[in-house]
């Protein structure tokens, strides 16, 4: 299958939708500051609270005519712009196919020679989020605004979380013998020339958050990583840059001089390769003014990377050492929970590991974003996950009357990226929309990503669907019939994708994911048929125990927006906490609705049900994958590293495909 990377077949078609498009778009700005001018956010509101000359409202003042004449002025270029823009779309391609073109930075080819490296499986990571990156006018409606600034600030975020050396620190103690939940996070990488997979017995000071210092554009951008890959041979079943240290129980985390000595080698590490990134030293236009430069804030708009300011040490007898000493260029501080218990696995019959995490995990393999809506704002976006990601999908959907029942105004607003290459992929608008929701063209998105190749050059593949279903509370029968869709395209684009048969398989499948906002929880009465649905006698959920049923550690991902600002919640540190905090979820998550209380979360801590409306899902199945391997989840994370910027905690999940050739 070809993957379009324009989105018309012919560069007149290209040059006449510009056109169009330029004629409505000054119409489209002018109508977009209009109304954004009208609908305050809580923080602006605060503001003009403590302006005593009431100067934003003397702006508002001025402005709004000005607003009205101009927009006046230009609907009749926008009127013929859509005359022509309109027909259009019925030769528009359903998505944008965007590659790195910049030689020195991709590396989809090299992750595929890993398989071979490990032998024994690998392990893959995945992430989704509702980003709401609507036109400014339409986000302030969930309390947001900016969005132009919000989408450069959560590109930056996501690809300096994911970039970080991945770490995994086990704890040998009698109580606690799991993978401590710090293992999506980083505080060391390795030495280049040293063996890539070290366990080292020390004693590690727990911090609240975690940061790399410097400008990292990319773990797998840089020419450093590349040779510390090379530079050791990795340990099988293990990521090339993950370092293990290993914390012992018996001893208090007390090491000697000698031990002292090797993790100061170990921890004299060579930093990625400093780009310079066009725009990164500019405060972005119209800053998020929620999120002040302050110790622990991983991820302020006023800088391009999280907080500089805490320290990781190491604790040696009775003394520490400052590792800020030992490397002053390259600073990890890890994303460590400060309560115990919060770390450790709550159920010992749990097979994976979870937490709440401040970054987005280190290595991610695959990012599925929703509501990218704004095309401006996906290209900032888009921008910014290239210098991570090396193969992006974005634009997803149809416009106008073509392929759906009403007219489409909007696109899907699905966004995917991946480090692997992407073979094949596909798109289809749900009909059924209702409301607001038929004016978008939301649907699926399918992909086939090439994961691999085994020793008899047989490709390795992974499945991926990412979905946005219909949001409007009460249209449980929509999302019912949204989800029967969902499953058949699925099917579909999986027999027409297959190139190999069960005689003769020349591809493997590895996984099959499906993540996206479903706009429905696993705890609400209201949403019982879709807790019900088939989807999830096939797929699994980490997350859920049955219908209608959550695990105990299981949190809400739809946060309160009139809470988005309060200084409680409004860095990534201080939101993990909170949410870390049963009491503190019930002042800044939503819950599901009651008829006996108010819509707003504050004042009615009581009787609220469950940990949260859960509607962002991560799914994973068995079907379909080779048989002869085995799929479990490594580590599920909701992660707050998008404080501020959106009304939504993302999920992130790392799965384990085993492929038991270490037992054989």
């Amino acid at each position: 299958m070809v993957l379009y990377t324009s989105p018309f077949p012919n560069s007149f078609l290209s040059v006449l939708h510009s056109f169009s498009w330029g004629l409505i778009f000054p119409c489209y700005w002018f109508a977009d500051r209009l109304v954004a001018s009208f609908v305050p956010t809580t923080y602006e509101k605060r503001q003009r609270a403590d302006d005593p000359c009431y100067f934003q409202a003397l702006c508002i003042i001025i402005t709004t005519p000005i607003y009205l004449a101009l927009l006046v002025a230009s609907l009749p270029f926008a009127l013929i712009g859509f005359l022509l823009w309109s027909p259009l779309q019925s030769a528009r391609r359903p998505y944008i196919y965007s590659r790195l073109e910049d030689k020195s930075q991709v590396n989809g080819a090299t992750l595929l020679t890993e398989w071979k490296a490990t032998g024994n499986g690998k392990s893959f990571c995945f992430g989704s989020a509702n980003v709401c990156l609507l036109p400014d006018s339409l986000a302030r409606f969930n309390n947001v605004f900016n969005t132009q600034a919000r989408a450069r600030e959560i590109g930056r975020r996501i690809r300096n979380g994911a970039s970080r050396p991945q770490i995994k620190i086990y704890i040998d103690s009698p109580t606690n013998t799991s993978i401590s939940a710090a293992s999506f996070s980083s505080l060391v990488s390795p030495q280049v020339g040293d063996s890539t997979n070290r366990a080292v017995n020390v004693g590690i000071k727990r911090t609240s958050s975690m940061e790399y210092k410097g400008d990292n554009s990319g773990s797998n951008n840089s020419e450093d990583s590349r040779d510390a890959k090379t530079g050791g041979e990795p340990n099988e079943g293990e990521d090339n840059n993950t370092c293990i240290v290993r914390i012992s129980g018996e001893d208090n985390g007390h090491i000697s001089d000698p031990e002292a000595d090797a993790i100061s080698g170990q921890a004299h590490i060579s930093s990625p390769a400093e780009h310079s990134l066009e725009g990164e030293r500019e405060s972005p236009k119209g800053q998020i003014p929620n999120h002040k430069q302050k110790e622990g804030d991983s991820g302020s708009l006023d800088s391009y990377t999280a907080s500089r300011e805490s320290l990781v040490k190491v604790r040696i007898g009775d003394g520490t050492v400052d590792q800020s000493n030992i490397n002053n260029k390259l600073l990890y501080k890890a994303s460590v929970m400060k309560k115990t218990s919060v770390r450790k696995k709550k159920h010992m019959d749990e097979i994976f590991d979870h937490e709440i995490s401040a970054f987005f995990p280190a290595n991610l393999d695959f990012l599925c974003l929703q509501e990218v809506f704004d095309k401006r704002a996906a290209e900032k976006l888009k921008q910014q996950l290239h210098h991570y990601f090396e193969y992006i999908l974005y634009d997803v959907g149809v416009y106008g009357c073509h392929g759906c029942c009403s007219f489409k105004f909007v696109n899907s607003g699905l966004l995917f990226a991946s480090r692997y290459p992407v073979m094949d992929a596909a798109y289809h608008c749900y009909p059924n929309g209702k409301g607001t929701d038929s004016l978008a063209s939301k649907g699926a998105l399918f992909l086939k990503v090439q994961v691999g190749n085994t020793p008899q050059d047989q490709r390795i593949v992974g499945y991926i669907s990412c979905t946005h279903l219909q949001a409007l509370a009460g249209d449980t029968t929509v999302r019912c019939e949204q989800l029967d869709l969902l499953q058949d395209w699925l099917a579909d684009f999986r027999k027409s994708t297959s190139s190999s048969s069960t005689a003769n398989p020349e591809e493997l499948v590895a996984f099959d994911v499906i993540c996206g906002d479903l706009n429905f929880d696993n705890c609400s009465s209201e949403d019982k048929l879709e807790q019900q649905h088939s989807l999830f006698t096939r797929y699994k959920d980490p997350c859920r125990l049955g219908p209608g049923e959550e695990k105990s550690w299981a949190i809400g991902t739809l946060l309160d927006p009139e809470g988005l600002y309060d200084e409680e919640v409004c860095t990534p540190d201080n939101l993990q906490k909170v949410l870390e905090s049963e009491e503190g979820r019930k002042g800044y998550v939503v819950y599901p609705t009651s008829k006996n209380h108010s819509s707003s979360q504050k004042g009615r801590k009581a009787s609220l049900k469950g940990s949260g409306r859960r509607i962002d899902y991560m799914l994973y199945t068995e079907d379909g994958v080779y048989l002869e391997w085995k799929v479990e989840v490594e580590e599920f994370n909701f992660i707050t590293q998008l404080a501020g910027l959106t009304d939504h905690l993302p999920v992130a999940m790392r799965l384990m495909v085993s492929t038991g050739e270490e037992d054989s």
